[in-house]
């Protein structure tokens, strides 16, 4: 079972961060998740929230707000890590430091409030101008998003995230030539789930495992990865 880290080493580190992608390869990650979302100017930035008043010292829509604008907040908020100073990093800037980890990258496209034309092909042309195609994972909760990735390029690898009481049928997802489904951790307990996606070759990782017993179901349902806050405890774990 693989382990991911979640928004980059999000225990340890402020989320979607290059200090915390840093530390998530430091950690031994499998690989990392992180969200994807368009500035004012069209630039590609990695944030979670659509609003800038959880994780920064400024506030209002992403959307709103030029590239320029935004690199001059503080997304390291608590300043209980160093540098004191994080700014919000580009999809660019977070490829660019993942590329020689080797480890593999999750992109989580932001289009289920804003639907932010045009993001799923300035993503696709940024992870081709750093070869890292094979090592892409594309995600959203807005699976016709998914469905504009694999028109965009048919190899992409593909997986539909499920919450919110919605749990998207194996079957579905062979036909519509997705990869894997990403449930949240309370959705492996649906009867026979799990083994049924595996039966016909569709991925499983599951989100978000924040504690022992929630890293040990995981693990008894025989899921191909997880999606980790504290990468350091669960590597630990992993190892035992």
């Amino acid at each position: 079972m693989q382990i991911w880290g979640h928004r980059g080493a999000y225990r340890q580190m402020p989320e979607n961060t290059l200090p915390g992608f840093a530390k998530a390869i430091e950690l031994g990650a499998d690989g990392v998740e992180f969200d994807v979302q368009l500035t004012k100017d069209g630039e590609v930035v990695v944030i979670h929230d659509e609003t800038l008043d959880r994780t920064s010292d400024a506030s209002g829509f992403v959307r709103d707000y030029t590239l320029c604008d935004l690199k001059n907040f503080n997304f390291n908020k608590r300043g209980i890590s160093e540098p004191k100073f994080m700014a919000i990093p580009t999809l660019d800037e977070v490829l660019e430091l993942l590329k020689p980890s080797g480890i593999d990258i999750n992109i989580e496209l932001k289009t289920g409030v804003h639907f932010y034309e045009g993001l799923e092909q300035k993503c696709v042309e940024l992870v081709g101008k750093y070869s890292l195609a094979d090592r892409i994972i594309w995600s959203s909760f807005n699976h016709c998003t998914v469905e504009k990735v694999k028109r965009i390029d048919s190899t992409a690898k593909t997986a539909l995230l499920c919450g919110g009481g919605i749990l998207v049928s194996p079957a579905l997802c062979k036909k519509a030539g997705i990869d894997g489904v990403h449930p949240n951790i309370r959705q492996l307990d649906y009867p026979g789930y799990v083994d049924k996606c595996k039966s016909i070759g569709i991925v499983v990782r599951t989100w978000t495992v924040d504690s022992d017993d929630d890293f040990n179901k995981a693990k008894s349902f025989g899921v191909d990865a997880v999606f980790v806050n504290d990468l350091e405890r669960h590597k630990e774990l992993g190892n035992d």
